[in-house]
């Protein structure tokens, strides 16, 4: 009888992994990393501009008094490109949008621009991450909303969906 029992314990095993492994799957744990500067002052930086001919982007335009929203993003990223739709509508309902270009030429970035769309007033270029690191960013897209004081109200981690919209809207309404 027990030799019968120990031939079993192997399919026994392997039925009790294969539930494990289906209800992860079915209900994954929320593993999103929410930056820790949430409520707090954005980082002192300074980027020098991702294109020639447009504005870098600095910690202090962000304590103007308006809030704005942060997009950072790269060329190479097939997310950004899912998401320009997204901060297109953004721009048209008056959200004013800086990027922060992760480790991008400006070839390419001019590239992606014409064809995705150009819904920035400046971008930086953050060439090393440091800027993108110092955010509490762990990829590209991530998207923050920032009060007028420089304060970091709302961060959208991963590609802006068209559901995600209203959410970013309400985040910059309630930073103003």
């Amino acid at each position: 009888m027990k030799r019968r029992l120990i031939l079993w314990a192997p399919l026994i095993v392997f039925a009790l992994f294969v539930v494990v492994v289906a209800v992860g799957l079915y209900a994954p744990a929320d593993r999103a990393i929410q930056s820790q500067l949430i409520g707090q002052p954005v980082p002192e930086f300074a980027l020098a501009p991702a294109l020639p001919g447009r504005p870098g982007l600095s910690s202090s335009d962000f304590r103007r008094g308006e809030p704005r929203v942060v997009n950072i993003f790269a060329s190479w990223c097939i997310p950004c490109r899912a998401e320009a739709p997204q901060l297109a509508e953004l721009e048209r309902r008056g959200v004013p949008i800086d990027g922060i270009a992760v480790r991008d030429r400006p070839q390419d970035l001019l590239a992606f621009l014409a064809a995705w769309g150009d819904p920035f007033r400046t971008i930086g270029a953050d060439n090393d991450r440091r800027v993108q690191l110092e955010l509490g960013s762990a990829g590209v897209p991530e998207t923050f909303v920032i009060d007028g004081n420089g304060i970091i109200r709302h961060q959208h981690i991963g590609a802006i969906n068209p559901q995600d919209v209203p959410a970013i809207i309400a985040a910059y309404e309630a930073a103003r």
